[in-house]
Formats: structure tokens, sequence, C-alpha cells
């Protein structure tokens, strides 16, 4: 007798398969400003860290700016962190996000956008143009307070 084998095996791949359901509409935060970006990530950040090491964040919205969810993408050191940019157009893409907002954190106080910072923001820029989503905002926070790229106009 002969067997059969699946396509995936002969062809040695697996089948991917994502699902995602969006919270209730009724239920999700409305994102207006800055300042409501800033105090929803205060309450999803652990605020017992946020002087420690860098951490970066990525807030997901629907069409209507309203949060669909946040995800932690990275976690590095008291002077930086890595960006994976591809994992947050990932989220973005299975998320079925129509904008996005960025943050990390720096843990020294100073709130001032570094070369990096920038550099980062204009790739993140870059590849939501491809899409057809929108980079709303990058955000950076300390302890005390933050610093809102679009509020200071440079996004």
């Amino acid at each position: 007798m002969k067997t059969i084998l699946p396509a995936t095996h002969i062809m040695g791949c697996h089948e991917i398969e994502i699902c995602y359901k969006r919270p209730l509409f009724d239920r999700m935060i409305l994102i207006k400003s800055s300042e409501d970006a800033n105090k929803i990530l205060r309450k999803f950040v652990n605020l017992k860290r946020i002087d420690l090491k860098e951490f970066y964040w990525v807030m997901l919205l629907s069409q209507s700016n309203r949060v669909l969810g946040i995800s932690e993408i990275g976690s590095g050191t008291i002077t930086g962190v890595a960006t994976n940019l591809k994992e947050v157009y990932q989220l973005v893409l299975m998320t079925n996000s129509s904008a996005l907002i960025v943050c990390h954190n720096h843990p020294s106080g100073n709130l001032k956008p570094s070369q990096s910072d920038k550099k980062v923001t204009e790739r993140l820029l870059k590849l939501a143009d491809l899409i057809d989503v929108t980079l709303l905002d990058h955000l950076i926070i300390t302890s005390e307070s933050y610093f809102s790229f679009s509020d200071n106009h440079l996004l």
C-alpha cells in the first residue's frame, strides 16, 4: 500500500496561519494627542524599570486612532536599544493597523532626541509610506516627562 504524504512534508515548508481579533470598538481607547499616547503608554510600561535601561514599544492604532494594542519590541542597555523595524511592521501588518506610535525611554532623564533616534524615525517614516500606514509620533519618555517628535515638528 502506498503512503500519501502531505504537500508540506514533500516541499519542506510549513503552513502559516495568522489570527487576530481586534478589541471591541467601544472598549478601544482613543488617541487624540501625544499627551493621550503618553498616558496610555505609562499604564502599559513597567515604570519601575524606566530608569534602568532603554526599552522600545509600538502602539498600534485603527483608522480612527483607537488603540489596537501595545507591544514591547526591544530591551537594551542603559545607553541604547536596538530597534527591529521589521518586527514593528510585522505587528502593523498582522493587526491591520492604519497608524502607529513608537516610543522609547531615556534612562538618563534627558529628553533630547539623539541622532540615532532621528535616523530611526526617518526609516520608520519611509517604511510607513511604503505600506500606506501613518507614523503619528515617536515619543521619548522619562520618569518625569516625555518628548514628542510630532509636537516638535520632527515628523
